[in-house]
């Protein structure tokens, strides 16, 4: 996933380590390697400790202090070893679709991380390098959702309630969220909320036959808040862990649908609302995002088609723009091709060897 991006944050990586090697004292030395390399024990010494006479012992005691001064000797990077390099990293961030506002925080991040600061010497420069894009890195990704833990904590049925622009894998997400939640034994009921959409009902019903659980179904064009009303009380008569909630693509501009939606909220009183975009879909899906969180509030967010999205920078880019964690991202057409988000799995392949 995200090679563009991984790309372009290796090569910053490599960069930064030989810019910040290049300016970088020798590593620290034994006190046996001092003393052999700068003549006779005595003259190092007494260049330490002019008020020692040749005659005196040197102490344990002095030897330790020795050893602490070479090997806690420390650098500074400065901010020019790195400014190029970092300029050279936003052009690349935003090539692969991470927003300015994105852009900028992971900037600030990295050189408030590394310039200014004291570093032994003796540290790995990569290690350096590496901590300062993974902490950036994760400052914007959040700390996604554990949903397993969530509807343990809550009272049952834990309702979810799926929204989102249509065409972006809403009903196959829930499906998918479906399979991953039995994966995790908890019982499921469907909503076919989506009554406003020709063939929906039937694309949920034929997702809930397959993998086994009950679809609670109006007819089409009825009132989607009756139908999902009846999923919460079928859920609660035959005591089931979770709802899932569908509903139909909208924008944030079509005032109906946005109305129908906060009826559904209001009646329904969902624990968690997922909005649901793709990936591919780049800053845009960032900007849909922060227009829907504005108008219609959401809890997390899922990101449909990231295996098809090369750039990344959506999925880097959401979380830190709506303030909003991402919980499930999808990486395939199967059932199982769903990872729940972890911020730190994430940042590990990106910051991963090409």
């Amino acid at each position: 996933m995200f090679k563009a991006l991984k790309e372009k944050l290796f090569s910053a990586r490599k960069k930064l380590e030989n810019s910040i090697e290049e300016t970088t004292p020798e590593p620290a030395r034994t006190l046996d390697e001092v003393l052999a390399g700068s003549g006779s024990s005595s003259e190092v010494l007494a260049e330490k400790t002019p008020d020692l006479s040749p005659e005196k012992k040197i102490s344990p005691k002095f030897t330790d202090k020795v050893v602490s001064f070479v090997r806690d000797r420390e650098f500074i990077i400065s901010e020019k070893d790195v400014s190029g390099i970092l300029d050279e990293l936003e052009m690349g961030l935003l090539e692969s679709d991470v927003a300015f506002s994105v852009t900028e925080a992971i900037l600030s991040r990295i050189k408030s991380d590394l310039t200014g600061s004291r570093r032994k010497i003796g540290k790995s420069v990569d290690s350096v390098v590496r901590d300062a894009l993974s902490e950036a890195l994760l400052g914007v990704l959040g700390e996604g959702v554990d949903i397993c833990s969530f509807i343990r904590e809550h009272e049952r049925p834990v309702k979810v309630l799926f929204t989102g622009v249509n065409g972006t894998g809403k009903t196959t997400s829930i499906a998918k969220v479906t399979r991953y939640l039995q994966n995790n034994g908890f019982s499921v009921v469907l909503g076919a909320g989506d009554t406003f959409r020709a063939g929906a009902i039937e694309q949920i019903d034929v997702h809930g036959g397959r993998l086994g659980v009950k679809v609670i179904q109006h007819q089409e064009g009825s009132d989607p808040t009756a139908v999902l009303f009846d999923t919460v009380e079928y859920a609660r008569a035959h005591k089931i862990d979770v709802v899932l909630g569908d509903t139909a693509g909208r924008f944030h501009n079509r005032a109906n649908l946005m109305n129908q939606l906060e009826k559904i909220r209001r009646v329904i009183k969902p624990d968690l609302i997922v909005y649901v975009d793709e990936a591919v879909a780049g800053n845009d899906a960032v900007i849909r995002a922060e227009e829907f969180s504005k108008s219609v509030g959401m809890d997390a967010i899922m990101l449909t088609k990231v295996d098809m999205d090369p750039k990344g920078g959506a999925a880097i880019s959401v979380a830190y723009a709506v303030g909003k964690p991402l919980i499930f991202i999808g990486t395939g057409q199967g059932y199982d091709d769903i990872m729940a988000f972890n911020p730190r799995d994430i940042v590990n392949d990106l910051l991963g060897d090409t």
